[in-house]
């Protein structure tokens, strides 16, 4: 049983991003190596993120939420940014579409993230004698997750590789952009600023990603249409 319950947990963990790779134009157009070279660069990113807050934040004897540590994760956590960029416009692609590129990237992105903070700890409490919902709704988390990273990816493609994208759009494409790269921020603040259970941040989690996943496809979409 405890391994049964590993097994749908791990599933619903990582099940979903190969469903996106194999359901998805990127399976025919072969894009696996820019996804594993996505996931590269995000674990060197993390290795630079991990050294700044062990360098900056200083470790905080209660679980309370504290504005400054915060911000300053939020700032750290723009990492992330810097990281997409380079996945984005610095590595190699194949002849592939800027549509199916952020796609790739922020596919191998997510699912980096999903094996790097989600896989030890299924591994570890997923088997044990308990039945707990908490890795089901880490498996829940890391779907939202691969939305948001995927809706961050397009945003970053719109930002830095569509110059031709109608100026009224640019405010907006930023302004989402930043949402989505703070959400880790956001989501520390429902939980320990307003005590936030769980299952109610990852239903916001699920919903946040949803909306930003329709805005980012309307921007997107957008940017496409030939200028009149």
């Amino acid at each position: 049983m405890t391994v049964f319950h590993f097994f749908n947990c791990a599933i619903l963990t990582f099940g979903p991003h190969a469903v996106y790779y194999s359901a998805t134009p990127l399976s025919e157009y072969d894009t696996l190596g820019t996804s594993v070279k996505a996931a590269v660069v995000y674990l060197a990113t993390a290795l630079v993120k991990l050294i700044c807050l062990a360098t900056f934040l200083k470790v905080s004897e209660s679980d309370s939420f504290d504005p400054y540590q915060e911000i300053l994760k939020a700032l750290i956590g723009f990492i992330d940014v810097a990281g997409l960029y380079f996945a984005l416009t610095q590595l190699t692609h194949r002849n592939i579409s800027q549509n199916h590129k952020f796609q790739a990237v922020g596919l191998g992105w997510a699912f980096a993230d999903s094996v790097l903070h989600r896989l030890a700890p299924l591994w570890v409490g997923a088997r044990g004698l308990e039945f707990t919902w908490e890795y089901i709704l880490q498996g829940l988390e890391a779907n939202a997750n691969l939305v948001l990273s995927i809706s961050l990816a397009a945003l970053g493609s719109l930002m830095w590789l569509r110059k031709n994208k109608p100026k009224t759009l640019i405010p907006i494409i930023y302004l989402c952009a930043v949402i989505v790269a703070t959400m880790p921020s956001i989501t520390s603040y429902l939980r320990r600023g307003l005590g936030w259970h769980l299952p109610k941040v990852v239903g916001f989690e699920l919903f946040t990603s949803l909306v930003m996943a329709f805005i980012s496809w309307q921007l997107f979409s957008a940017c496409q249409r030939p200028s009149v």
